[in-house]
Protein backbone atom coordinates (compact mmCIF):
# COMPACT_ATOMS: atom_id res chain seq x y z
CA UNK A 1 0.00 0.00 0.00
CA UNK A 2 0.64 3.43 -0.66
CA UNK A 3 0.60 5.25 2.41
CA UNK A 4 0.64 8.82 3.80
CA UNK A 5 0.55 9.88 7.87
CA UNK A 6 0.09 13.87 8.03
CA UNK A 7 0.95 14.33 11.70
CA UNK A 8 1.85 17.84 13.26
CA UNK A 9 4.29 15.93 15.13
CA UNK A 10 7.23 13.19 13.78
CA UNK A 11 10.98 12.46 15.47
CA UNK A 12 13.12 13.85 16.50
CA UNK A 13 11.10 15.72 18.47
CA UNK A 14 9.71 13.28 21.92
CA UNK A 15 6.73 12.75 23.19
CA UNK A 16 4.01 9.83 23.18
CA UNK A 17 2.57 10.54 19.82
CA UNK A 18 6.07 10.84 18.31
CA UNK A 19 7.16 7.33 19.50
CA UNK A 20 3.95 5.59 18.64
CA UNK A 21 3.75 7.03 15.25
CA UNK A 22 7.96 6.15 14.50
CA UNK A 23 7.00 2.41 15.67
CA UNK A 24 3.72 2.48 13.30
CA UNK A 25 6.19 3.72 10.16
CA UNK A 26 8.60 0.92 11.07
CA UNK A 27 6.45 -1.65 11.01
CA UNK A 28 4.82 -0.71 8.06
CA UNK A 29 7.71 -0.05 6.13
CA UNK A 30 9.64 -3.38 7.11
CA UNK A 31 6.25 -5.30 5.65
CA UNK A 32 7.28 -3.26 2.63
CA UNK A 33 4.55 -0.82 2.13
CA UNK A 34 5.40 2.64 0.80
CA UNK A 35 5.30 5.31 3.51
CA UNK A 36 5.36 8.86 3.35
CA UNK A 37 5.01 11.77 6.29
CA UNK A 38 3.96 14.76 5.67
CA UNK A 39 4.84 16.62 8.83
CA UNK A 40 6.00 20.32 10.59
CA UNK A 41 9.62 21.25 11.40
CA UNK A 42 10.16 19.83 14.87
CA UNK A 43 9.64 22.50 17.64
CA UNK A 44 8.12 20.47 20.16
CA UNK A 45 8.12 21.00 23.46
CA UNK A 46 10.32 23.84 23.33
CA UNK A 47 8.06 25.85 21.39
CA UNK A 48 11.35 26.68 18.58
CA UNK A 49 12.23 24.95 15.20
CA UNK A 50 14.98 23.23 15.48
CA UNK A 51 18.72 23.85 14.86
CA UNK A 52 19.14 22.36 11.27
CA UNK A 53 15.53 23.27 10.50
CA UNK A 54 15.12 27.15 10.44
CA UNK A 55 14.54 29.35 7.75
CA UNK A 56 12.64 26.12 5.33
CA UNK A 57 9.56 26.46 3.38
CA UNK A 58 9.82 22.42 2.75
CA UNK A 59 12.35 19.77 3.51
CA UNK A 60 12.72 16.43 2.76
CA UNK A 61 14.68 13.63 4.40
CA UNK A 62 14.69 10.01 5.06
CA UNK A 63 14.16 8.33 8.33
CA UNK A 64 14.65 4.68 8.08
CA UNK A 65 13.05 3.56 5.01
CA UNK A 66 10.10 6.61 5.11
CA UNK A 67 10.68 9.24 3.17
CA UNK A 68 9.19 12.53 5.74
CA UNK A 69 8.57 15.67 3.90
CA UNK A 70 8.24 18.38 6.25
CA UNK A 71 6.92 22.14 6.17
CA UNK A 72 7.13 25.77 7.81
CA UNK A 73 5.33 25.95 11.01
CA UNK A 74 4.71 28.81 12.97
CA UNK A 75 6.99 28.77 16.43
CA UNK A 76 6.23 30.55 19.55
CA UNK A 77 6.21 29.06 22.86
CA UNK A 78 3.16 31.24 23.96
CA UNK A 79 0.17 29.65 26.27
CA UNK A 80 -1.85 31.77 24.04
CA UNK A 81 -4.99 30.19 22.78
CA UNK A 82 -4.71 32.29 19.88
CA UNK A 83 -1.25 31.91 18.98
CA UNK A 84 -1.77 27.84 19.41
CA UNK A 85 -4.30 27.94 16.79
CA UNK A 86 -1.75 29.90 14.90
CA UNK A 87 0.38 27.34 15.39
CA UNK A 88 -2.22 24.67 14.39
CA UNK A 89 -3.45 26.43 10.69
CA UNK A 90 -0.25 27.41 10.12
CA UNK A 91 0.37 23.58 9.31
CA UNK A 92 -2.64 22.68 8.25
CA UNK A 93 -2.26 25.65 5.21
CA UNK A 94 1.43 24.52 4.79
CA UNK A 95 0.55 20.43 4.74
CA UNK A 96 -2.04 21.43 1.72
CA UNK A 97 -0.47 23.05 -0.18
CA UNK A 98 3.03 21.15 0.21
CA UNK A 99 1.35 17.78 0.38
CA UNK A 100 -0.75 18.66 -3.00
CA UNK A 101 2.51 19.64 -4.63
CA UNK A 102 5.30 16.83 -3.24
CA UNK A 103 3.21 14.43 -2.57
CA UNK A 104 1.74 11.73 -5.11
CA UNK A 105 -0.96 9.46 -5.50
CA UNK A 106 -1.99 7.56 -2.49
CA UNK A 107 -3.93 4.81 -0.79
CA UNK A 108 -4.64 5.29 2.59
CA UNK A 109 -4.16 8.84 3.96
CA UNK A 110 -3.84 8.60 7.81
CA UNK A 111 -4.16 11.83 9.63
CA UNK A 112 -3.15 12.14 13.57
CA UNK A 113 -5.57 14.08 16.18
CA UNK A 114 -4.90 16.36 18.11
CA UNK A 115 -4.81 18.94 16.63
CA UNK A 116 -7.87 17.99 15.29
CA UNK A 117 -7.83 21.00 12.78
CA UNK A 118 -5.21 18.69 11.39
CA UNK A 119 -8.40 16.81 9.77
CA UNK A 120 -8.88 19.40 7.56
CA UNK A 121 -5.45 18.63 5.62
CA UNK A 122 -6.07 14.57 5.78
CA UNK A 123 -9.66 14.86 4.47
CA UNK A 124 -8.64 17.37 1.60
CA UNK A 125 -5.03 15.51 1.09
CA UNK A 126 -7.13 12.03 0.89
CA UNK A 127 -9.71 13.44 -1.60
CA UNK A 128 -6.87 15.18 -3.76
CA UNK A 129 -4.70 11.91 -3.86
CA UNK A 130 -7.41 9.48 -4.68
CA UNK A 131 -6.86 7.69 -1.05
CA UNK A 132 -8.85 6.51 1.61
CA UNK A 133 -9.45 8.43 5.16
CA UNK A 134 -7.95 6.55 8.54
CA UNK A 135 -8.84 9.45 11.66
CA UNK A 136 -6.42 8.13 14.34
CA UNK A 137 -7.55 9.86 18.00
CA UNK A 138 -5.04 10.10 21.08
CA UNK A 139 -7.09 12.50 22.42
CA UNK A 140 -10.48 14.13 22.46
CA UNK A 141 -10.84 17.37 21.14
CA UNK A 142 -12.61 19.80 22.04
CA UNK A 143 -13.37 17.89 24.62
CA UNK A 144 -10.24 17.50 26.79
CA UNK A 145 -9.75 21.52 25.88
CA UNK A 146 -13.25 22.45 27.44
CA UNK A 147 -12.33 20.35 30.16
CA UNK A 148 -9.06 22.49 30.98
CA UNK A 149 -10.36 25.23 30.45
CA UNK A 150 -8.70 26.36 27.41
CA UNK A 151 -11.65 26.50 25.38
CA UNK A 152 -14.43 27.81 26.24
CA UNK A 153 -16.55 30.41 23.75
CA UNK A 154 -19.63 28.18 23.58
CA UNK A 155 -19.92 28.90 19.70
CA UNK A 156 -16.31 27.58 18.81
CA UNK A 157 -17.38 24.46 20.95
CA UNK A 158 -20.16 24.40 19.18
CA UNK A 159 -18.04 24.05 15.22
CA UNK A 160 -15.47 22.26 16.90
CA UNK A 161 -17.94 19.59 17.82
CA UNK A 162 -19.42 19.96 14.56
CA UNK A 163 -16.36 19.47 12.57
CA UNK A 164 -15.01 16.85 15.02
CA UNK A 165 -18.31 14.80 13.77
CA UNK A 166 -18.03 15.88 10.52
CA UNK A 167 -14.54 13.86 10.23
CA UNK A 168 -15.75 10.82 11.99
CA UNK A 169 -18.64 10.10 9.31
CA UNK A 170 -16.14 11.36 6.30
CA UNK A 171 -13.38 8.35 7.45
CA UNK A 172 -12.70 5.55 6.65
CA UNK A 173 -11.73 3.32 9.72
CA UNK A 174 -11.25 5.91 13.18
CA UNK A 175 -9.03 4.54 15.67
CA UNK A 176 -8.34 5.34 19.09
CA UNK A 177 -5.81 4.69 22.27
CA UNK A 178 -8.16 3.90 24.73
CA UNK A 179 -11.00 2.33 25.28
CA UNK A 180 -12.97 5.41 26.64
CA UNK A 181 -11.59 7.33 23.24
CA UNK A 182 -13.58 4.48 21.37
CA UNK A 183 -16.52 4.40 23.14
CA UNK A 184 -17.13 7.88 22.63
CA UNK A 185 -16.64 7.76 19.39
CA UNK A 186 -18.95 5.05 18.89
CA UNK A 187 -21.45 5.96 20.68
CA UNK A 188 -21.66 9.55 18.05
CA UNK A 189 -21.11 7.68 15.05
CA UNK A 190 -22.95 4.33 14.88
CA UNK A 191 -21.64 2.55 12.22
CA UNK A 192 -18.62 4.07 11.60
CA UNK A 193 -15.29 1.21 11.65
CA UNK A 194 -13.62 2.28 15.01
CA UNK A 195 -11.14 0.42 16.33
CA UNK A 196 -8.98 0.49 19.66
CA UNK A 197 -4.99 0.41 19.01
CA UNK A 198 -3.45 1.09 22.93
CA UNK A 199 -0.17 3.17 23.15
CA UNK A 200 2.64 0.30 24.38
CA UNK A 201 6.24 -0.34 24.62
CA UNK A 202 9.17 -1.19 22.47
CA UNK A 203 11.10 -4.08 24.29
CA UNK A 204 13.88 -4.36 21.63
CA UNK A 205 14.52 -0.85 23.64
CA UNK A 206 14.40 -2.00 26.87
CA UNK A 207 17.51 -2.72 29.25
CA UNK A 208 17.82 -6.24 29.70
CA UNK A 209 17.74 -8.07 32.86
CA UNK A 210 21.35 -8.65 32.34
CA UNK A 211 22.63 -5.16 32.56
CA UNK A 212 20.35 -3.64 34.78
CA UNK A 213 23.02 -3.35 37.32
CA UNK A 214 25.33 -1.40 35.24
CA UNK A 215 22.97 0.85 33.89
CA UNK A 216 21.01 2.10 37.19
CA UNK A 217 24.75 2.60 38.26
CA UNK A 218 25.74 4.56 35.23
CA UNK A 219 22.39 6.38 35.00
CA UNK A 220 22.42 7.22 38.27
CA UNK A 221 26.02 8.74 38.75
CA UNK A 222 25.29 10.41 35.66
CA UNK A 223 22.66 12.91 37.54
CA UNK A 224 24.04 13.01 40.80
CA UNK A 225 21.39 10.20 42.47
CA UNK A 226 23.69 7.33 43.85
CA UNK A 227 22.48 6.71 47.48
CA UNK A 228 18.92 8.24 46.48
CA UNK A 229 15.33 6.92 46.38
CA UNK A 230 14.25 8.17 43.17
CA UNK A 231 10.86 8.95 42.65
CA UNK A 232 10.53 10.21 38.89
CA UNK A 233 8.26 11.88 36.35
CA UNK A 234 8.99 11.98 32.86
CA UNK A 235 6.91 14.05 30.21
CA UNK A 236 5.22 16.80 29.19
CA UNK A 237 5.02 20.12 31.70
CA UNK A 238 1.67 20.81 30.95
CA UNK A 239 -1.90 21.88 32.35
CA UNK A 240 -4.01 18.58 31.74
CA UNK A 241 -0.95 16.92 34.30
CA UNK A 242 -1.21 19.30 37.51
CA UNK A 243 2.48 18.87 38.34
CA UNK A 244 2.17 21.10 41.23
CA UNK A 245 0.66 18.18 43.43
CA UNK A 246 3.94 16.20 42.93
CA UNK A 247 5.55 19.63 44.22
CA UNK A 248 2.97 19.44 47.28
CA UNK A 249 4.02 15.26 47.53
CA UNK A 250 7.75 16.29 47.42
CA UNK A 251 7.55 19.10 50.37
CA UNK A 252 5.43 16.05 52.39
CA UNK A 253 8.29 13.70 52.25
CA UNK A 254 10.87 16.08 52.81
CA UNK A 255 11.99 15.10 56.20
CA UNK A 256 13.46 11.62 54.56
CA UNK A 257 16.40 13.19 52.72
CA UNK A 258 17.78 10.45 50.89
CA UNK A 259 14.24 10.72 48.55
CA UNK A 260 14.70 12.55 45.53
CA UNK A 261 12.25 14.13 43.14
CA UNK A 262 13.18 13.73 39.29
CA UNK A 263 11.22 16.13 36.34
CA UNK A 264 12.30 15.16 32.94
CA UNK A 265 10.83 17.31 30.01
CA UNK A 266 9.84 20.42 28.67
CA UNK A 267 6.34 22.40 28.25
CA UNK A 268 4.35 25.53 29.31
CA UNK A 269 4.17 24.62 32.53
CA UNK A 270 8.04 24.20 33.29
CA UNK A 271 9.09 27.77 34.14
CA UNK A 272 5.99 28.43 36.56
CA UNK A 273 6.40 24.96 38.59
CA UNK A 274 10.30 25.54 38.73
CA UNK A 275 9.44 29.09 40.10
CA UNK A 276 7.32 26.97 42.91
CA UNK A 277 9.94 24.84 43.73
CA UNK A 278 12.59 27.52 44.33
CA UNK A 279 10.11 29.88 46.52
CA UNK A 280 9.58 26.42 48.57
CA UNK A 281 13.20 25.78 48.82
CA UNK A 282 12.66 22.37 47.87
CA UNK A 283 15.95 20.72 47.84
CA UNK A 284 14.17 16.97 46.86
CA UNK A 285 12.93 17.78 43.96
CA UNK A 286 15.27 18.57 40.59
CA UNK A 287 14.32 19.19 37.05
CA UNK A 288 16.16 17.82 34.17
CA UNK A 289 15.65 18.67 30.23
CA UNK A 290 13.73 16.58 27.74
CA UNK A 291 16.00 13.86 26.98
CA UNK A 292 16.05 11.88 23.17
CA UNK A 293 13.95 9.08 23.19
CA UNK A 294 16.76 6.12 22.73
CA UNK A 295 17.58 7.33 26.40
CA UNK A 296 14.56 7.19 28.29
CA UNK A 297 14.69 3.15 28.83
CA UNK A 298 17.69 3.50 30.47
CA UNK A 299 16.89 6.63 32.66
CA UNK A 300 13.59 5.64 33.55
CA UNK A 301 15.37 2.02 34.57
CA UNK A 302 17.68 3.68 37.56
CA UNK A 303 14.36 5.15 39.32
CA UNK A 304 12.54 3.31 42.39
CA UNK A 305 9.01 4.39 41.30
CA UNK A 306 7.40 6.21 38.33
CA UNK A 307 4.79 9.13 39.13
CA UNK A 308 1.74 9.48 36.82
CA UNK A 309 -0.63 12.17 37.67
CA UNK A 310 -3.76 13.63 35.53
CA UNK A 311 -6.08 16.34 37.14
CA UNK A 312 -9.15 15.24 38.27
CA UNK A 313 -11.24 15.51 35.05
CA UNK A 314 -13.99 13.39 34.00
CA UNK A 315 -12.83 13.24 30.44
CA UNK A 316 -9.28 11.51 31.65
CA UNK A 317 -10.60 8.77 33.15
CA UNK A 318 -10.73 7.38 29.11
CA UNK A 319 -6.59 8.23 29.59
CA UNK A 320 -3.83 5.83 29.22
CA UNK A 321 -0.79 7.91 29.69
CA UNK A 322 2.17 6.47 27.16
CA UNK A 323 4.92 7.10 30.38
CA UNK A 324 3.24 4.26 32.22
CA UNK A 325 3.80 1.78 29.81
CA UNK A 326 7.27 2.75 29.07
CA UNK A 327 7.88 2.85 33.48
CA UNK A 328 6.07 -0.47 33.90
CA UNK A 329 7.86 -1.93 30.85
CA UNK A 330 10.99 -0.89 32.31
CA UNK A 331 9.92 -2.62 35.67
CA UNK A 332 9.65 0.29 37.91
CA UNK A 333 6.52 0.67 40.05
CA UNK A 334 3.87 3.38 38.65
CA UNK A 335 1.95 5.33 41.39
CA UNK A 336 -1.03 6.61 38.98
CA UNK A 337 -3.21 9.65 40.58
CA UNK A 338 -5.60 8.90 37.59
CA UNK A 339 -9.23 8.04 37.64
CA UNK A 340 -11.24 5.12 35.09
CA UNK A 341 -9.14 3.18 32.56
CA UNK A 342 -5.41 3.72 34.01
CA UNK A 343 -6.04 2.62 37.06
CA UNK A 344 -8.30 -0.53 36.09
CA UNK A 345 -4.94 -1.49 34.12
CA UNK A 346 -2.92 -1.38 36.72
CA UNK A 347 -5.04 -3.22 39.30
CA UNK A 348 -5.01 -5.63 37.24
CA UNK A 349 -1.09 -5.92 36.62
CA UNK A 350 -0.10 -5.39 40.45
CA UNK A 351 2.28 -3.29 39.07
CA UNK A 352 1.49 0.01 40.80
CA UNK A 353 -0.31 2.04 43.45
CA UNK A 354 -3.52 3.65 42.42
CA UNK A 355 -4.26 7.33 44.28
CA UNK A 356 -7.22 10.11 44.16
CA UNK A 357 -6.07 12.46 41.64
CA UNK A 358 -4.57 15.94 42.88
CA UNK A 359 -4.55 14.37 46.04
CA UNK A 360 -0.89 14.94 47.13
CA UNK A 361 -1.12 13.41 50.64
CA UNK A 362 -2.04 10.09 48.79
CA UNK A 363 0.67 10.12 46.40
CA UNK A 364 3.27 11.06 49.11
CA UNK A 365 1.59 7.88 51.40
CA UNK A 366 1.82 5.59 48.47
CA UNK A 367 5.41 6.97 48.10
CA UNK A 368 6.53 6.02 51.82
CA UNK A 369 4.70 2.32 51.12
CA UNK A 370 7.26 0.87 48.58
CA UNK A 371 10.41 3.48 50.00
CA UNK A 372 9.87 1.40 53.19
CA UNK A 373 9.11 -2.18 51.79
CA UNK A 374 11.92 -3.37 49.22
CA UNK A 375 9.85 -6.42 48.94
CA UNK A 376 6.97 -4.69 47.51
CA UNK A 377 8.68 -2.60 45.44
CA UNK A 378 10.04 -5.73 43.51
CA UNK A 379 6.97 -6.93 43.08
CA UNK A 380 5.34 -4.22 41.79
CA UNK A 381 8.12 -3.85 39.17
CA UNK A 382 8.02 -7.44 38.14
CA UNK A 383 4.35 -7.61 37.97
CA UNK A 384 4.43 -4.15 35.87
CA UNK A 385 6.82 -5.18 33.30
CA UNK A 386 5.35 -8.71 32.30
CA UNK A 387 2.28 -7.46 32.30
CA UNK A 388 3.48 -4.80 29.61
CA UNK A 389 5.39 -7.26 27.45
CA UNK A 390 2.82 -9.75 27.19
CA UNK A 391 -0.37 -7.12 26.78
CA UNK A 392 1.48 -3.93 25.08
CA UNK A 393 4.07 -5.15 22.89
CA UNK A 394 3.98 -2.09 20.20
CA UNK A 395 5.13 -4.25 17.04
CA UNK A 396 2.09 -6.61 18.26
CA UNK A 397 -0.05 -3.51 18.17
CA UNK A 398 1.50 -2.11 14.86
CA UNK A 399 0.61 -5.25 13.60
CA UNK A 400 -2.83 -4.69 14.47
CA UNK A 401 -2.93 -1.81 12.99
CA UNK A 402 -1.76 -3.04 9.49
CA UNK A 403 -4.67 -5.52 9.57
CA UNK A 404 -7.05 -2.94 9.84
CA UNK A 405 -5.35 -0.73 7.09
CA UNK A 406 -5.58 -3.69 4.79
CA UNK A 407 -9.09 -4.57 5.40
CA UNK A 408 -9.68 -0.60 5.01
CA UNK A 409 -7.88 -0.68 1.31
CA UNK A 410 -9.58 -3.70 0.26
CA UNK A 411 -13.19 -2.48 1.33
CA UNK A 412 -15.44 -1.22 -1.84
Amino acid sequence: MRILLVTQYFPPETGAAQNRLWSWVESLTQAGHDVRVLTGMPKYPQGEIFDGYKDHLFLEERQGNARVVRTWVYATKSKSFVKRLLVYFSFVFSSIFIGAWKIGKQDIVIAESPPLFLGISGFLLSRLKGAKLVLNISDLWPASAVALGILRNKALIKASISFEEFLYRKSHLITGQTKGIVENIRSRCAGRPVALIPNGVSLDTLVPAAKLGEVRQRVRGEFDLNGHFVVGYAGLHGMAQGLETILKAAEIVSGYSDIVFVLFGDGPEKPRLMRIAVQANAANVRFYSTQPASRMPQILAAWDVSLVPLRRQEIFKGALPSKMFEAMGAGVPVIVSIEGEAKTLVQESHGGICVAPEDPQAIAEAILQVYRDLKLRRSLGENAQRYVRTQYNRTTLANAFEEHLRTVHSSA
